[in-house]
This record gives structure tokens, sequence and C-alpha cells, in this order.
């Protein structure tokens, strides 16, 4: 005796070898025994085999029409045996049972399974409806194809076009159109960049690395909603000495100035001041809003995005020839450096110039020289650098690593990269006195017990913290960001905290809110994102530059294996035909393509060349916490 059995929602078929009274003992046509329960048994028959059966069953039923099936079957629960012996006239053959069986399992949609070998018709309306969703589903796959022939064809539908950033930069993957593009990239090996490519669709590279940083950062576009005007303070006092500021050629937003003058006992007394914001807008206002959504100003090549509207910037902004609310820190300085006594103090800072790097980096290497130069504020200048040394030897600690710095100036398509040395005397004077004033004002607030963001190093990593915890990297007790609050999110939360301390008011923020905290997480993560980003365009500009210098051979300096830096750029790639040598050789390399959409370069290697006269240890060097 054979039986059909259903087995997982399956039908299977095996010769009886023995019974008991609830199962069967079944030996399967590929002899495979097992133990079937009495319950799942469907149909028992002597002929033909089952796998003959089970061939001619699905044969049979592919002859059947299931809407004809639907419509004898009427609403009523039946067993697939009674609809067979009805349809055939008489009592149904094995293979007609097991054939009717067959097609009823395999319709869903108008019968429903109401046990075992038990079906029910499916309503009318409903089945109306899944119909017409079938239909519906082969009309879009059938539209996903063309689709996707099209784009294959290097022809792009509209359909296509009309969503192609979404596409390109956060798909939805339930969409027809994403699928089309999808399956356009399957069949033609493509990524949908350089599909989008092909079909002319993205002639500018730039725009498309662009918009990917745009499209997950500023979905609703960069303009800022409409927003009062901050009150900027007027009422508070003047300071004694006016100060000047030291910037890049391109920063607007001054957060920074220095002033210098003189004690009654003689001493050397250092101003730091610091635009203040924080007395314009409080936490939970529209501005903070629009501050804690940007969480920081985003920097690349040609672009900046700035975390403040311009016309709240331009109301704090240390600008020449202003007179604006700032914290000042005033530190007394020895002779020899040394600090004697230092306090904060709100109030209006004259700002009487704005210098810029560009204009003085001769000065980098007079004062290591000691020749004067006759610049303005050179003087000035001179006495921040002696006092900033005493400062990072005190610490025991580099205020900046051996590593370079690069500035990049796109105008008309064309890109200029400019290499700064980081630990020059004037970047070193501007980074100790940030340090000095982030190192000051986290202790005040630790001393106070107030809360703040912090930055710490232990173990190598550096991360942000509300306790204060010691800076390894820096060689201080604690260090909490609070000299750029134009430009960071961070340091306008601490500046609130720290103008609540001075006026010896409540903090906005307790250590354990869930708005510091947040605010942490947020900002920890949005600045990893933002480097990666602004470190993103500085490949892609440094590509742009060799195809625009024509460069065909480059130099550059191994880090590891096959990983080497590009002299004069902060360009790394990997030169698979490199050959073993070790971390800091000099080598030459034979540029063979340059690909801008996948930002990316294929080098060959040439020769090994000699050391640089300072050895290339140094392009291989990684700076340190930036103030």
């Amino acid at each position: 005796m054979q039986l059909l059995y259903e087995e997982d929602g399956e039908l299977k078929v095996g010769a009886v070898l023995g019974q008991a009274p609830a199962s069967f003992q079944v030996e399967s046509p590929h002899g495979r025994r097992s133990k079937v329960k009495a319950a799942n048994v469907l149909l028992s028959f002597e002929q033909p085999s089952g796998a003959e059966l089970l061939a001619a069953a699905h044969k049979f039923a592919e002859e059947l029409d299931i809407d004809f099936l639907w419509q004898v079957s009427a609403a009523r629960e039946f067993g697939f045996d009674e609809l067979a012996r009805e349809y055939v006239g008489r009592d149904p053959s094995p293979v007609e049972a097991a054939g009717v069986l067959v097609k009823l399992q395999a319709a869903p949609m108008y019968f429903y399974r109401r046990g075992k070998g038990r079906f029910q018709a499916a309503p009318a309306e409903t089945l109306k409806q899944a119909l017409a969703a079938v239909e519906k589903k082969k009309r879009v796959q059938a539209q996903i194809t063309e689709w996707a022939e099209a784009l294959g064809r290097g022809n792009c539908p509209p359909q296509i076009a009309v969503l192609q950033d979404e596409l390109l930069y956060a798909p939805e993957r339930a969409k027809p159109e994403a699928r089309a593009l999808e399956q356009a990239c399957t069949s033609t090996g493509l990524p949908a960049a350089r599909l989008f490519e092909r079909c002319g669709r993205l002639p500018d590279t730039h725009a498309y690395h662009l918009k990917r940083f745009l499209h997950e950062f500023f979905p609703r576009g960069t303009a800022f909603p409409p927003h009062e005007q901050p009150v900027v303070a007027r009422d508070l006092p003047l300071a004694v000495a006016a100060a000047f500021s030291l910037d890049d050629i391109g920063t607007t937003e001054i957060d920074d100035a220095f002033s210098l003058s003189r004690t009654a006992t003689g001493e050397l007394r250092i101003g730091i001041h610091i635009a203040a914001p924080g007395l314009g807008f409080a936490p939970g206002s529209a501005l903070d809003a629009m501050a804690r959504e940007r969480l920081a100003t985003a920097y690349m090549p040609g672009f900046k995005f700035t975390m403040l509207p311009e016309d709240v910037i331009a109301a704090f902004s240390l600008d020449q020839g202003t007179e604006r609310p700032a914290l000042s820190l005033y530190v007394d300085v020895g002779e020899d450096g040394t600090v004697r006594a230092r306090h904060s103090r709100l109030e209006r800072v004259p700002t009487a110039a704005n210098l810029r790097h560009a204009e003085y980096d001769a000065l980098n290497q007079a004062f290591e020289t000691g020749t004067a130069l006759g610049l303005a504020y050179e003087d000035e200048l001179r006495s921040l650098w002696r006092t900033a040394a005493a400062l990072e030897a005190r610490r025991g600690r580099p205020s900046a690593g051996a590593a370079l710095d690069y500035s990049f100036y796109v105008e008309n398509e064309r890109v200029r990269i400019v290499p700064r040395k980081r630990g020059s005397p004037l970047d070193k004077l501007v980074s100790e006195m940030m340090i000095l004033a982030n190192t000051s004002w986290g202790e005040l607030l630790a001393e106070r017990d107030v809360a703040a963001i912090y930055r710490a190093q232990g173990t190598g990593k550096v991360r942000f913290t509300v306790h204060p915890e010691p800076h390894e990297g820096l060689g201080v007790a604690c260090y909490a960001w609070m000299s750029s609050p134009l430009r960071r999110y961070v340091d306008l939360v601490n500046q609130w905290q720290l103008v609540a301390a001075l006026d010896g008011r409540r903090a906005p923020f307790a250590r354990n809110s869930d708005a510091l905290l947040s605010a942490l997480r947020a900002c920890e993560l949005t600045y990893a994102r933002y480097d990666e980003h602004q470190r993103s365009m500085e490949t892609y500009w440094s590509l742009r530059w060799l195809l625009q210098e024509g460069v065909r051979s480059a130099e550059a300096v191994v880090l590891r294996e096959n990983l080497v830096r590009f002299e004069g750029l902060p360009l790394f790639t990997r030169v698979p035909s490199l050959p073993p040598l070790d971390s800091g050789a000099r080598v030459r390399l034979e540029i063979a393509s340059v690909d801008l959409l996948e930002r990316s370069l294929s080098a060959v290697y040439r020769e090994t060349l000699k050391p640089g006269p300072g050895g290339a240890s140094d392009e291989a060097a990684q700076g340190s916490e930036k103030a």
C-alpha cells in the first residue's frame, strides 16, 4: 500500500512497511524510512507507485481550471476528494484526487485551507481584490524590467531621473524605481553612480559628492528658518586693552582674540577673549534649536555650512572695529612664563585688528631666527609665542604634532593646496592660548561643581565626558572645549554653564540631565561624520589637483605595507606593485588613472628615493588634539 501524506506543508508519498494504531512506518521513493502520523495521511492507494502518482497528479493539475473549481465549490467547507468526485462525476482515481489536491494547495488566493486536505472557497470580493493585486504586481514588475533594461542601455527613464538624488543617497528599496536601479546595477555590474554617469546624469562629480553630505545633514536645505535677532548685551563693562585676532584668510566666525597689557607691578597680562553668543540667546530658544540641529560648522574645500545664521555670527563675531560681548580670561605671566594669577570676567571687547595667517606666516621663521619684520602687532605676537613656549614646556606635551595641515582654496573650479606645518610659532601661540583658556575654565567649573562637557584621553582614545578627567595627550588635569562657541555646540553649551557660574546663578544643565547627555552623544557622532566628509572632499580635491596640474609622476612616503601618502597632499592610496619597504621610505610613483567618481587613483611603483632633508617620518606623524 502507498500513502500520500502532508509533512511541513509539502505533499509526500511513501510505501507502507508497517502500521500502528496512530501511525505508519513508510519508505520514500528515495529509500528514506520515516514515521508518519495517521492524521497526516490524505490518500492511500496501491497503483501507481508513489513517484508516478506525484508526477501524474501535477500533470493533471496543470489541466484544471482553478476559476472553474472556485465557481463549483460554493462557500462551504469541503475535502479535496469531495471536489474531485464532483469534478469527474464519479469516484476519482488516486491520480485525479491527488491532482485536485495539488491544484487547491497551489491556489491560496482562491481557496483557504481549513485543515489537512480540507478547503473553503475565498469570498468573491476578497478574491477580486487579491487578483487585482497580483495583476498590479505583474504590471509593476514589467515596468521595473522595462526601466532596468533602459538603464542598462544608457537611457535614464524620466521616472528614475526625478528620483535620482534619493536613489543615490537614501534609496527606499521597496519602491519600483529603486528595484529597477538595483536590477540594472546587477545586470551591468556597475554601481548606481557609475550607471547614472553612463546615462549622462552625473556631469559634475563634485556636485555628486557634495550632495551626499547635504542629503545626510541638510535634507530640508541649508537655509536657516526665520528667527528673531539675538539680544546683544550693551551694559557690560568695556575692556581696558584693545584685542586682535589671528585666523586663516577665509575665517568669518572670529571666536577668539588676544590682548596684552601690563599690571601695576609690571608683569605681562594676557587677555584671551572668546566671543559670547551665549549671552544673546538661551538654552531652549529657537536659535539654540538651530545650533543643536547642526552641532558644528561644517568645513570642506570651497564650502562652509555654519552652525549659526550669518546675522547671529555677525552680532557676536570679534570683527575688527567692533565692541562685542566676550568671556575674557586674564592671565598674569612672570618673566619665566609662569602663570602668577588668572581671573575671568564678562565684558565688551574692542577688536582693533583681524590678522590673517597668510600675511603673517613670515613671522614663523623670524621668531625662530630672532629677526624683526616690522609688522603690526609683531611684538605682541612675539610675547605670546614666548609665553606659549613656556606653557608648552611646563605641560610636557606639544600643543601640535609634526604633521602637516592643508588649506584648500577653490576658485573658478581650480584648486590651490597650501601645506602648513603644525607646531609653527604662530600655530603654537594660538593653540597654547586656547589650551590655557579651555583648561582654566574647565578647572573653574570643576571646582564649583558645575557640569560641563570635557574632552578626556586616558588610553589613547579621545572622548567626550561630563566628568573633569585628565587629558593625557595634552598633559592637563581637565580640558573643556570653550574657545569656539560660534562654531561648535559643545563650546556653546559650556559657555552657558560658565556664564551662569561667573554670575553666581544656577547652571542651565545638570550633570545627569538628558539635554546635556544627549548633546554629548550627538556631538560625538556628528563631529566624526563631519570630519569624515571633510577628509573625503579633501581627497577629491587632491585628485582634482593632480588632473588640473597634469601630474603623471609623484613622490610618496610609505606608511605601512603597500599604503603610501603623497608628499605635499593629504592623499593616501595603496600601491599593489610596491615592494617590501620600511615605514618612512620615499618612493616615486607613476599615476596610471584617477577616478573622481570613486575618489580613487591607480598608481604604479617606479623607484625608491633617498630620504628627504628631515627624513620622511614627519609625513607619517600623527597630530595631537586640536585646541
